[in-house]
């Protein structure tokens, strides 16, 4: 006995003294981890444990250098909590450069503010985050945390390296968990990395990484998801929102899902439901009852942001929402349902992850996925999709935010992993068709329609609601290759029927065309000239990615000044390849008319980083002729 309290005792000094070692000095980090980084994790570290399926605990250490301001973002002292999370505890300490302690952060210096924006009626869904201003840099934060919680549903996917721009001196993962639970890890992208599995058998897991340079960012590459090495995990038998829930298949887990989760949800007033069935009439067609409903839900409502990982996957009632006219995307999707349902209209709940780079939901991994809900209306052999956070979308137009991966669609007979609408290249189309005239001064006036469909629409519909300094500064950096810009007119035309976005401007210019002698020079493509460029990376590491085609057109028509003639005129010019297919041909009317046609094709897809170079020099053609002159001379 009196042998096991001496070795308690030595177990415990050793501790003491090995925390009372730790060194933060920043001359400590080798030169290496801080080629190309804002910020060195020096110690991020995640213990796990899983009790039962009821219970989850989980441990979290991270100790950050920032070297820069740019670094700030790497700190990641943030917890949220709500009625079935709880924080056991959460503290930081900050060190100098030096590595000397200067400062220490309590659970009461936390910022704790609701994870909601613009409303309190989740009250219990909240956010505790450090909000510290460094004296100067660089400087280190110590921060841990300790979380209880009951929902099993959700395991921390654990990322090895966190972005760009960082680096990782040790990096530690250690989950336990009961046998009969079902455990389940998948692992992304471990290739080319010192990571390596400290543990794993049918009751724990364990993974260490050391050394992980920082990595730059390069023009094009995929999202650093898809890039840098993960870890998911989930269980085959968990709880969520105090219901116990199985993940062996997507049909089992979206028959619980619409079950034991969302049944209960719809329940509206009687009144609402007699509302919509007037607002319907005699209409038949399920899609076009549909669109009207939609209509409704979009002069009624407006959404509300709660924070990823806070409000569960359990919708707010849809009866909430019809009175307080305000939710979350599950809860607005959650109430649209419910409106369909009162006109005999099947909808299903759609579950997926948002965000302009495309993400899927992991098909071959059956556990609860996503940050997204939309609507899922059967149309035939497809789906009508329903982006129901927006005031302004087109009925069944998803845009960029969803559109194109794999999302799970929730039956009452079960879950069904679908893709979303893919907007196909040539169906993204910009067509430009106008006219403009150059004086004998070099001045230009011109008048142009913009015909904007497919992906293009989501990105033009929106300059619409810009204020009148923000169009004007949206079209100066659009015709940047136009100095002394001035916007005469410009009407706009949502035809959100057939989706169509129609620009109509008309615009002048002093001074377009440079005098010389007798001679005026000027840049024929003056409306849609590609001005960008495709930066040179010598040893490019990445492969690089065009997440979205697209298909621009043009044919305009351009008015010379009267007593010059054309001395120089650009070659028609065309360009095939991977990448897409460019074409320019000039055709004369007369002395003082041309009509310039152009046609950009441009292909969507992954290439490798040895492909780079190869699409550079495409895009460079493709400026070099857009940026082709015609010059003139007096008669």
């Amino acid at each position: 006995m009196r042998s096991s309290r001496l070795s308690l005792v030595f177990f415990l000094f050793t501790l003491i003294s090995f925390a009372q070692k730790v060194n933060y000095n920043i001359a400590s980090i080798p030169d290496s981890l801080k080629q190309n980084a804002n910020a060195v994790v020096r110690l991020d570290q995640m213990d796990i444990t899983i009790a039962s399926q009821r219970s989850m605990n989980i441990k979290t250490q991270r100790v950050v250098t920032v070297l820069n301001e740019k670094g700030l973002g790497h700190i990641d002292a943030y917890q949220h909590y709500d009625k079935t999370t709880s924080i056991s505890s959460i503290e930081a300490v900050v060190y100098d450069a030096a590595g000397n302690e200067i400062k220490k952060i309590k659970r009461k210096d936390f910022k704790d503010q609701s994870a909601v924006s613009g409303s309190t009626l989740f009250s219990d869904s909240r956010v505790v985050y450090l909000s510290y201003t460094p004296i100067s840099y660089p400087f280190t934060i110590a921060y841990s945390c300790e979380t209880e919680t009951s929902n099993t549903a959700f395991i921390p996917r654990w990322y090895f390296l966190g972005g760009y721009n960082v680096s990782v001196e040790k990096c530690v993962l250690n989950v336990s968990y009961p046998s009969d639970l079902g455990f389940k890890k998948k692992e992304f992208q471990f290739s080319g990395y010192n990571i390596k599995k400290t543990e794993e058998s049918t009751t724990k897991l364990g993974y260490i990484a050391q050394n992980i340079l920082a990595q730059k960012s390069e023009d094009l590459s995929p999202s650093s998801g898809d890039l840098l090495p993960r870890v998911m995990m989930g269980l085959e038998k968990f709880h969520l929102e105090g219901v116990d829930g199985t993940a062996t298949t997507w049909e089992a887990f979206g028959k619980w899902y619409e079950e034991k989760v969302l049944t209960g949800t719809t329940t509206l007033p009687e009144e609402t439901k007699a509302k919509m069935k007037v607002l319907v009439g005699d209409e038949k067609d399920p899609i076009k009852k549909a669109k009207i409903i939609y209509d409704y839900v979009q002069k009624k409502s407006r959404y509300v942001n709660i924070a990823v990982g806070i409000g569960g996957w359990k919708p707010m009632l849809a009866g909430d929402v019809d009175r307080l006219g305000y939710g979350d995307c599950k809860a607005l999707s959650n109430y649209t349902k419910a409106l369909l349902q009162a006109v005999d209209v099947p909808s299903y709940n759609t579950i997926l992850y948002g965000d302009a780079d495309k993400a899927n939901i992991q098909s071959d991994f059956v556990s609860m996925q996503g940050n997204h809900m939309i609507l899922a209306i059967p149309n035939g052999d497809t789906y009508t999709w329903l982006e129901c956070t927006s005031q302004d979308a087109p009925f069944g137009y998803q845009g960029t935010f969803t559109d194109d991966r794999d999302v799970l669609v929730v039956k009452p007979e079960g879950g069904e992993i679908v893709r979303t609408k893919i907007y196909e290249d040539k169906g993204n189309t910009q067509i430009g068709k106008g006219t403009y005239t150059v004086n004998e001064n070099g001045d230009f006036s011109g008048v142009l329609k913009i015909d904007s469909q497919g992906s293009q629409y989501d990105a033009k519909s929106r300059v619409e609601t810009l204020q009148p300094n923000e169009k004007e500064k949206h079209y100066k950096e659009y015709w940047d290759n136009i100095n002394n810009l001035k916007l005469d007119k410009i009407t706009f035309t949502n035809d959100k029927e057939n989706i169509r976005f129609i620009e109509d401007v008309q615009i002048s210019a002093s001074n377009y065309g440079q005098i010389s002698g007798n001679k005026i020079i000027f840049v024929l493509d003056a409306f849609n000239q590609y001005t960008g460029n495709v930066k040179r990376i010598r040893n490019r590491k990445n492969p690089f990615q065009i997440q979205r085609g697209y298909l621009d057109t043009d044919e305009i028509e351009i008015n010379l000044p009267a007593g010059f003639s054309i001395e120089f005129l650009p070659q028609n010019y065309e360009l095939k390849g991977k990448f897409g297919e460019y074409k320019t041909e000039i055709i004369k009317k007369d002395n003082n008319k041309l009509i310039y046609k152009r046609s950009m094709l441009l292909n969507n897809g992954k290439y490798s980083n040895k492909e780079y170079d190869e699409y550079r020099l495409f895009m460079e053609q493709v400026s070099r002729n857009d940026n082709a002159k015609i010059i003139l001379t007096k008669n």
